[in-house]
């Protein structure tokens, strides 16, 4: 017998969104000094706090404000804010695996967006 799952939605998340999520999460688990937490979600808190550079407002605003540019999506304007790329080799990464890349003055125009931000 085969179970099938529905997708029924889908969202994006920055790593600083996650991180407010999962620091709830984590205060809610607090009052419980007997359980551990665990081990994956001990993992995702300690990666978010290393890695959320915004905060979740910010990083949101910068999604959407990426998202208006040309030949960016929202799966590719979250992997941007979570990078934060400072020059067009970092933000190059980004896009190796597309079947597309982006001129030179594509890519200086997401860096600036990128360092009102950073």
């Amino acid at each position: 017998m085969t179970i099938f799952k529905e997708k029924l939605d889908e969202e994006y998340l920055t790593t600083a969104e996650a991180k407010d999520i999962l620091a709830d999460i984590e205060a809610d688990r607090a009052d419980d000094e007997e359980r551990e937490l665990r081990y994956e979600l001990a993992r995702a808190i300690e990666h978010v706090n290393r890695f959320g550079h915004l905060d979740p407002e910010e990083s949101r605003e910068l999604v959407e404000e990426l998202a208006e540019l040309d030949r960016i999506d929202v799966p590719t304007a979250v992997k941007i804010t979570d990078l934060l790329p400072e020059d067009r080799t970092e933000l190059r990464s980004v896009f190796a695996q597309e079947r597309y890349s982006l001129d030179g003055e594509e890519l200086d125009e997401v860096l600036d967006v990128v360092a009102k931000y950073a």
